[in-house]
């Protein structure tokens, strides 16, 4: 069989998964059941594999090697997921957060990068593997972003206050965005020869940041003037597609600028002024269906294949060691890099008091994180004795991933419903000049 007849089967697999667990309980995100159902099929697999029964272990781990999870994420599905996300996005509340997305999204991702790197490190070395500090600086980079697809998964249904809601997934898109940007940079310099210079990756940064930035704008204001020409609202909802499709591949494949960035662009404009001036209120119903459905059905199959994902990854002792470490050092590090421009903003604005918390233990790490360890190539660097420095970076990833989606999502709700008991209605508003804190 293709490809194309192993995603049909296990779109319908993921989809009758979450059937079972929603019809088995009501109470647990159904992106979380799918990840933990997956994850213990695979867990079986494995064990069957072990005791000689069926070669299944052999036959699941070549289909998930086939599907090739970082093309299919980072070169396919991410547009769509994150154009469908970035449709709801409100640009009035986000105008109001403008200034606290942008720094979390670029200090605190740059900040947390290379905490973690630094921790990482440290801790390797200690325990008798050394590691160049490059490889630790590529985890940190493809772990320290939020993955918009996991945060709005699993967040926007718990309905948090708006603008405490709006600081967690704007945060999670935009960071998103400069995360990749950041991971391709020092990727090009670890993996690709690229020169470590200051000049040389700011200006990778700023081409890859800035130009998607600008062509999301431009994408966004060509799918605007169509969709505004047309009364045929099927045509409206077909133009829509040519972003995460046509855009997405151009930015990245074309002008190799972040394809990313533009989907977040463009979506926030389509969601936001053609919305308003360009579908008819029937056509704004069939928009929000349309791309709900998609999101839903993709949001299924993705979380299906990171469950999967289990049977890619090669275990040692060395790897168990940092799978364990890179939990706590992940989420200190996500903490202190949001605590400093945190502290900062609160000199000149109150905050939800529960803010802080959230953001730290709602920032999810998903299938993003695990498609950019994936992309690293196999046997180009080692550590020790021979071992491949891919596999330790993806062992590391699989944890942290595994145990945001499952511990850390499944356990925020209690966060999020007392934010909403100490101030339901005003979670954050501007410092009278005269009041004192």
């Amino acid at each position: 069989m293709g490809i194309y007849a192993y995603i049909c089967f296990l779109s319908a697999l993921a989809i009758l998964l979450g059937f079972i667990t929603s019809k088995i309980s009501d109470k647990v995100q159904s992106t979380i059941a799918i990840t933990a159902s997956a994850m213990v099929c695979s867990i079986l697999v494995w064990i069957l594999g072990s005791l000689g029964l069926f070669n299944i272990d052999t036959i699941a781990t070549n289909v998930m090697e086939q599907i090739d999870f970082k093309s299919f994420l980072l070169n396919g599905i991410l547009g769509f997921l994150l154009f469908a996300g970035s449709l709801g996005v409100k640009l009035p509340i986000l105008k109001d957060q403008k200034w606290e997305i942008a720094i979390f999204a670029l200090f605190s991702t740059l900040a947390s990068t290379f905490l973690i790197a630094g921790a990482i490190y440290l801790i390797a070395n200690l325990i008798g593997l050394p590691i160049d500090f490059i490889y630790c600086v590529v985890f940190g980079a493809l772990i320290s972003p939020t993955d918009p697809i996991a945060v709005l998964a699993i967040i926007k249904n718990l309905r948090a206050p708006k603008r405490l809601s709006m600081q967690v997934e704007g945060e999670s898109l935009f960071n998103d965005g400069v995360g990749l940007v950041i991971f391709v940079t020092v990727f090009a310099v670890a993996f690709g020869g690229q020169e470590a210079s200051f000049t040389g990756i700011m200006g990778l940064f700023l081409h890859e940041a800035i130009g998607g930035i600008l062509f999301g704008f431009v994408l966004g204001f060509i799918a605007h003037i169509l969709i505004s020409s047309t009364d045929d609202g099927s045509m409206e909802i077909l133009l829509t597609l040519t972003i995460p499709t046509a855009g997405f591949m151009f930015a990245n494949n074309v002008l190799a600028v972040s394809g990313a960035l533009a989907m977040v662009v463009s979506g926030i404009m389509i969601g936001n002024w053609t919305r308003r001036s360009g579908f008819s209120e029937q056509s704004q119903r069939y928009l929000d269906h349309f791309w709900e459905m998609i999101d839903h059905f993709l949001n299924s199959l993705l979380f299906f294949l990171i469950g999967f994902a289990l049977l890619l990854v090669d275990f040692n002792i060395y790897g168990i060691i940092l799978m364990v470490v890179a939990i706590p050092v992940c989420l200190a590090a996500r903490y202190f890099s949001l605590w400093m421009p945190y502290r900062a903003m609160q000199q000149v604005r109150t905050y939800n008091p529960y803010t802080l918390k959230i953001m730290t233990w709602g920032g999810l790490r998903g299938g993003l994180a695990l498609a950019m360890a994936l992309s690293i190539p196999a046997k180009t660097a080692f550590v020790g004795d021979g071992i491949d420095v891919k596999e330790i970076i993806l062992v590391m990833t699989y944890s942290v991933v595994m145990f945001s989606i499952l511990v850390q999502g499944s356990t925020v709700e209690p966060m999020i419903r007392k934010s909403k008991q100490v101030d339901p209605n005003r979670e954050e508003y501007l410092q009278p000049s005269n009041s004192s804190h």
